[in-house]
């Protein structure tokens, strides 16, 4: 890559991670649809891998005080058994598949029936949200509007679903690094200039986003993070309708053309 797009993805890297210092999600959601367009899927993948882990590992040291681990264990069991059946087929996804299911998945928790209220502190139900997670995140490079209801049973506060989530999620993503990075057949690599960008740039835009964490409410908290999600949501699911779209319409505006 060039200085110039080297510098725009450093800034957008502190943009997003403030964005996922705020709310715990959302920046990851944005940032891997940016890298999808700019490169190659398995290329794209590690390089938010690397960019996650570091926001992630940052957000968790911050507020180190308020994780719960109990829950991040249960959920590291299921991410070992996701990585595991995943290890056997090799699958990676096409562009317009990763964006449609990037698109889906913050409805898709949005679906669970009311009365289901998951209880983190349970190992079985850690384990099932831990595998689901975990294969998303193999798919589409994040889980974090999915995993947000792994919280809901819990008593968790802004800062320790925060805070747990972050330790979820720098186990998801460095599950995803050693996935596209080493066990499919197309692994990914990384220029090691730009992976020092995006670990800079991500821990810059989670510190920046502390203050104002500290701020907020829990209402306010869960109501922009609704909002946030449903936009970015639904353009992902446009952008991937359409990539699946263009080539049979590109083709038949060409035949009729000719024609």
């Amino acid at each position: 890559m060039t200085p110039i797009m080297i510098t725009a993805l450093g800034l957008l890297m502190v943009a997003t991670a403030f964005l996922s210092g705020l709310f715990g999600m959302a920046g990851g959601l944005i940032l891997i649809g940016v890298l999808l367009a700019l490169m190659p899927l398995p290329a794209a993948m590690v390089l938010h891998a690397i960019t996650q882990m570091a926001s992630n590992g940052w957000r968790a040291l911050l507020w180190r005080a308020h994780i719960r681990w109990r829950p991040v264990a249960n959920y590291m069991v299921g991410a070992a058994i996701a990585l595991s059946a995943w290890s056997l087929t090799r699958y990676v996804p096409d562009k317009p598949t990763a964006l449609l299911m990037l698109g889906a998945t913050p409805f898709m928790a949005r679906l669970l029936p009311s009365n289901i209220k998951p209880d983190p502190d349970r190992l079985w139900q850690g384990t099932v949200y831990g595998t689901i997670c975990m294969g998303l995140m193999l798919m589409t490079g994040v889980s974090g509007p999915l995993l947000d209801t792994f919280f809901l049973g819990g008593n968790f506060g802004r800062r320790e679903k925060v805070a747990t989530k972050s330790m979820c999620q720098l186990v998801s993503h460095f599950t995803k690094l050693i996935y596209f990075g080493g066990i499919v057949d197309q692994a990914g690599s990384l220029d090691p200039v730009l992976a020092g960008v995006a670990i800079l740039a991500s821990m810059l835009g989670t510190t920046l986003a502390r203050r104002i964490l500290e701020a907020m409410t829990d209402q306010q908290f869960i109501a922009w993070s609704n909002k946030l999600i449903t936009t970015i949501a639904c353009y992902y699911i446009a952008y991937g309708g359409w990539l699946f779209l263009r080539t049979p319409v590109l083709a038949a505006f060409t035949k009729g053309g000719l024609q």
